[in-house]
């Protein structure tokens, strides 16, 4: 039997598989290290994994009956690039009517499209990874200025440091990720002499 909402173990193995996840000795652009690094769009590349990870996002909205009420009358939103196949693949498992992302333009977040006050349908808020809960948060006042309700919120992966709620709205996912941070002074993977990788983001 298939199962729609793979458990987080299923979807680890995936992420390992697809290279979006990876182990090792990583130092973020903060200057913070850490032994894990995850590259969500790796994972997107391929249709059927894609496929399968939004679609178990897109069951954990359904079985919300205040979502599964209001479709199709639903927007899927996405706030940064990272996002838009997620959003794109949980609207069509959902067959949600809209979907709209917002991107970053000289350090504010905006949406991509023009859109006016009272066009947006009730908002579920999609991204491929929390890590601290800001991107959706800016989007969450994006809608709000539009005068749309957010209904729901998810990512494929949450750090369990992110915020678990958006407002009175519980942030879903796949899986719930313990990530490590150190600081460069008292890093472990320095003292055993691991070499270091830097990424973007």
């Amino acid at each position: 039997m298939v199962q729609l909402i793979p458990p987080p173990e299923e979807v680890m193995q995936i992420l390992k598989e697809t290279g979006a996840f990876r182990e090792g000795h990583f130092i973020y652009p903060s200057g913070k290290h850490t032994p894990h690094y995850f590259q969500m769009p790796l994972a997107f590349r391929y249709y059927d994994t894609a496929r399968v990870l939004a679609v178990a996002l897109s069951r954990k909205f359904r079985l919300e009956k205040e979502i599964s009420s209001a479709l199709p009358r639903v927007a899927v939103i996405a706030p940064g690039p990272g996002g838009i196949p997620v959003a794109f693949g949980v609207r069509d498992a959902l067959e949600a009517e809209q979907i709209y992302w917002a991107e970053r333009e000289q350090g504010k977040r905006m949406f991509r499209q023009f859109l006016n006050r009272g066009e947006v349908n009730p908002c579920i808020i999609v991204d491929d990874i929390i890590r601290t809960g800001t991107a959706i948060r800016e989007t969450a006042q994006l809608v709000k200025d539009l005068g749309a309700r957010i209904i729901g919120c998810g990512a494929i992966v949450r750090f369990t440091s992110a915020p678990t709620m958006l407002d009175d709205v519980p942030i879903k996912s796949l899986v719930e990720f313990d990530a490590k941070w150190y600081d460069p002074e008292n890093c472990p993977l320095c003292k055993e002499d691991i070499p270091a990788e830097h990424v973007r983001f």
